[in-house]
């Protein structure tokens, strides 16, 4: 049985655009002055916590409770996430091809699966690996071990890893001992080993792995 684990946000779904739909939306909820949605855009640009809602009240000394809006912020990010129809579609091939596939992602739990559920992945993956899971985060090569943990099958037979990151994802995949894919666009830094392959989009990213499986 083959195994390609996944990256999430900048992967499989697009987190900055879901950002800049949430945000807004928070505030406007809430009628917060623009200066509090520039710091919120700002501090939330790479990755979100219920902890940096607690720093968020205190910063602006808000009267709403910081787990209310840190759940507000989960419930409008999970709404905002797509999935396009092709990457489903793409990873219903290659289960029907007899893969299996995991996603391997940095983030707090509760936020990461609320979007796994509302894009539809969650019904197209054998198992989830979340960092804020363990406390542990990508390249942790525990997080990958973890992932093929819950998909049902070992590290030891192989695999692949598919992301945008290039420390994280494919330094981290070649850490666990898997062959990597990297969505170009990140600056690559110097004297991190190349990924097998290079491709512009998650969907050339399956199309390779269908061929493996040929």
């Amino acid at each position: 049985m083959r195994l390609a684990l996944f990256d999430l946000d900048g992967t499989l779904a697009d987190r900055q655009s879901a950002l800049s739909d949430a945000v807004p939306g928070l505030c406007r909820a809430h009628a917060f002055p623009p200066a509090v949605e520039h710091w919120l855009l700002a501090e939330l640009a790479d990755r979100a916590s219920a902890d940096d809602f607690v720093r968020f009240r205190n910063t602006f000394d808000l009267a709403v409770p910081a787990a209310e809006l840190w759940q507000e912020y989960v419930d409008l990010m999970a709404a905002a996430a797509i999935c396009r129809s092709e990457v489903l579609e793409g990873l219903a091939r290659l289960r029907a091809a007899g893969w299996t596939i995991g996603i391997v992602t940095n983030g707090a739990s509760d936020i990461q699966r609320a979007k796994l559920a509302a894009t539809g992945l969650a019904g197209l993956v054998d198992g989830v690996a979340v960092s804020g899971d363990l406390e542990i985060r990508k390249p942790d090569p525990r997080l990958f071990q973890l992932a093929a943990s819950r998909c049902g099958v070992s590290l030891a037979n192989g695999g692949w890893m598919i992301g945008d990151n290039p420390a994280g994802d494919i330094g981290g995949g070649h850490q666990a001992g898997l062959r990597t894919i990297w969505l170009h666009g990140r600056p690559w830094p110097d004297g991190l080993t190349a990924a097998d392959h290079t491709v512009d989009d998650v969907t050339d990213a399956i199309t390779i792995l269908l061929n493996e499986t040929e």
